[in-house]
């Protein structure tokens, strides 16, 4: 199993993936955890009778904590009515339940985010997906062989930029990991500069997929050279505030507030540490959410619905790329979205989020009436461990269930 970017890592006997980086959907790199997950769940099993959608996913929960899990919370959402289920210690010192409510990291489902805004821009005539990063960043993609004016928004957006992952450099990755820093300042040109040095490219633009944090941090600096506002802000406008997601907010440090999941990482050296806080610079408009499983779900159905973008940037949004080597469509990428054609026959959109300390997937119907999402409290950067098999197995038996 590689990690998104095609390197491989060991750590604890397992491969290390590019931080922030594992999803569900990937059909190259950790596409083989994609795979196998895709692979667990049958017609058959996921309308087994007697189960019901919350059910499934409660089952998940707990088999999440008994596979090392602190605790684990999920939500099942089909049309007005919504179900929490939860397991498991949402703080280990105080023992305090998992609370399905609470806040936590969402990692990279801040993509989709980052995603919309950009498309909105787009409707509002104010650029165009397919204007190249040189026009909007002139010197930002310009070294190594790298060109940004032969790389499109677009390009950005569904990552077949050609960009390395800055994510994957194996100092950064390390002090990320080992948290030593959570409160050092990073300008997102400083993150580029990390991924352009790294080798030169081994594509052309266009040319095939390759999962990136680079290229949605590239996104957040166009957002501010097209506003002039920082991208978080124009986040916050433009989403947080209009969906009224009152427990959502764009983090620049390390700090958590109010009600949240305490995040936690097994140690090389044996045992969990509290990595509550750690750096969200680090991810920016890749990875810096801190959300609810309700925030997160208002959101999803107003962007399936139309509610966030014009129709015409709303297909645009869901016009994927295949991930795989080979061509095939069963998991492709849109913008800052996945679709994938789950082996109960059935489609769902969504996406995935692993930041230190915290772990979350979700899956939507195309016409947003049905969602599922689940989050836990542990992560420490692993591809395949047995908690992360099993509770994606119970998210995609859920929704087939469900939907």
């Amino acid at each position: 199993m590689t990690s998104p970017d095609g390197k491989e890592g060991r750590f604890g006997g397992r491969r290390r993936r590019a931080l922030g980086a594992r999803r569900w959907w990937v059909a190259s790199g950790a596409a083989a955890l994609g795979c196998v997950l895709l692979a667990g769940v049958t017609p058959d099993s996921a309308q087994a009778d007697g189960e019901t959608p919350a059910g499934i996913l409660q089952a998940g929960a707990e088999q999440g904590v008994a596979d090392g899990y602190p605790g684990v919370i999920g939500l099942v959402r089909s049309g007005d009515t919504t179900e929490y289920v939860h397991a498991g210690v949402g703080d280990v010192s105080t023992k305090t339940e998992a609370d399905p409510k609470a806040k936590f990291r969402i990692a990279s489902n801040t993509k989709t985010f980052t995603a919309t805004v950009l498309l909105q821009l787009e409707g509002e005539g104010k650029l165009s997906l397919d204007d190249s990063v040189a026009k909007w960043l002139p010197d930002a993609v310009d070294a190594n062989g790298y060109d940004g004016s032969k790389i499109t928004m677009r390009e950005l957006l569904n990552h077949t930029s050609s960009l390395p992952d800055y994510a994957a450099d194996a100092q950064l990755s390390n002090a990320y990991y080992n948290n030593t820093e959570p409160d050092k300042a990073w300008q997102p040109q400083q993150l580029v500069d990390v991924a352009l040095r790294q080798h030169a490219p081994q594509s052309a633009p266009g040319e095939k997929f390759g999962y990136a944090n680079t290229n949605f941090v590239l996104a957040g600096m166009v957002i501010k050279a097209v506003t002039g506002n920082e991208p978080g802000d124009e986040i916050q406008q433009r989403i947080i505030v209009p969906l009224g997601l009152n427990d959502t907010k764009f983090a620049t440090d390390s700090a958590m507030s109010g009600n949240y999941l305490r995040g936690y990482s097994y140690s090389i050296l044996g045992g969990m540490r509290d990595v509550t806080a750690s750096n969200m610079q680090f991810f920016s408009t890749a990875g810096a959410i801190v959300s609810t499983m309700d925030d997160m779900a208002t959101f999803h159905r107003a962007l399936m619905t139309g509610k966030l973008l014009a129709p015409e940037q709303l297909a645009e949004l869901k016009t994927t790329v295949p991930e795989s080597s080979d061509g095939s469509t069963e998991i492709t990428a849109g913008l800052g979205i996945g679709r994938v054609e789950l082996s109960c026959g059935k489609v769902a959109w969504g996406h995935t989020g692993a930041v230190l300390g915290y772990y979350s997937e979700w899956l939507i119907s195309e016409d947003g009436n049905t969602e599922v999402v689940h989050a836990n409290n542990e992560d420490h950067m692993q591809s395949g461990t047995r908690g992360q098999t099993d509770t994606h197995a119970a998210l995609e038996k859920a929704f087939c269930a469900a939907a």
